[in-house]
């Protein structure tokens, strides 16, 4: 069942026959009229519409200028609009088509067509919102990691490459943390990959609590994670590092990991604007540099060049 139907026609008797024929077919909860586009353009901004049935011909705001209003607001453009016109101008009809209307009832109409008509339209409406919730679901599986719910380097990569494009564009600072697990094939090996699985999830987890909603983070790979901070400043990002670290550091583990102390290797780096082909390229090296650095320095530290 769809929230509302909105019935906008400047004639409150139009208005009142179209909801009388509908309404006992309980397709809707709300039933709610308007007197023209104006009116309806504001009823559909605060109201859950799942359809509207709109005159063309009315005062203010006709049919036509209301479907352009619809139009300019991507989230209005998937609720189907059925025009009720007492016109039979074909060009007109076909212009209300084209501005975006999905179908048309001639007044005075036939109830039983007009309902008809409502539930055609309800049912596509139907089966796109399902289409488009499995195609959402599928763009977040692609970007997703399987195993600790970050996104994948594939997003990784697509979102630095946007962030140092912004970046350039607006001269801000943006900075970049490569994390990675210390003697983590140890974890694996002496207390299986299950719990191995479990340590990077708790790990990813607390990573997502150390940063900003508006940071990026994701599996790099294996053991390593990458976090991209905008607007954030190589000093910045080496104090965010340094909390990562130590929270990573206190982390506790139950079962047969009970005893174990994980620690973690980090290298910052912050974005240098310069005249070259593979600035993004660059840009991630001086963080694996820096994160070898650490490591070469005995590790559960943080390194920034």
């Amino acid at each position: 069942m769809f929230d509302t139907l909105l019935v906008i026609d400047d004639s409150e008797a139009v208005r009142s026959r179209v909801i009388s024929a509908i309404e006992p077919f309980g397709l809707f909860d709300r039933y709610v009229g308007a007197e023209d586009g104006l009116d309806g353009f504001k009823k559909l901004l605060t109201s859950r519409v799942g359809l509207v049935l709109c005159d063309l011909v009315m005062p203010r705001i006709d049919g036509f200028r209301f479907l352009a209003m619809m139009k300019e607001r991507p989230e209005l453009q998937d609720i189907p609009v059925i025009i009720l016109t007492g016109m039979e101008d074909r060009e007109l009809k076909i212009k209300g088509l084209e501005q975006g209307a999905s179908d048309y009832v001639t007044k005075p109409f036939d109830p039983e067509e007009l309902v008809a008509r409502v539930k055609v339209h309800l049912k596509i409406k139907h089966l796109q919102d399902d289409l488009k919730k499995s195609n959402e679901l599928l763009l977040e599986l692609s970007n997703t990691d399987y195993l600790t719910g970050l996104f994948n380097r594939r997003y990784l990569m697509n979102s630095l490459e946007k962030e140092v494009q912004r970046a350039e564009r607006k001269s801000s600072p943006l900075s970049l943390i490569i994390l990675d697990l210390d003697h983590f094939k140890r974890v694996n090996d002496s207390y299986g990959h299950l719990q191995g699985d479990a340590v990077l999830q708790m790990v990813s987890k607390q990573l997502l609590r150390e940063l900003r909603a508006y940071d990026v983070a994701g599996r790099y790979g294996g053991e390593e994670f990458m976090a991209i901070l905008p607007e954030a400043s190589l000093k910045d990002a080496v104090v965010v590092a340094e909390r990562i670290r130590g929270a990573i550091e206190k982390l506790r583990f139950s079962g047969e990991a009970v005893t174990l102390r994980l620690t973690a290797s980090l290298g910052v780096s912050e974005y240098r604007e310069t005249d070259c082909q593979n600035c993004i390229d660059a840009f991630i090296k001086l963080a694996d540099d820096a994160l070898y650095r650490a490591k070469s320095n005995g590790r559960n530290r943080v390194e920034s060049i």
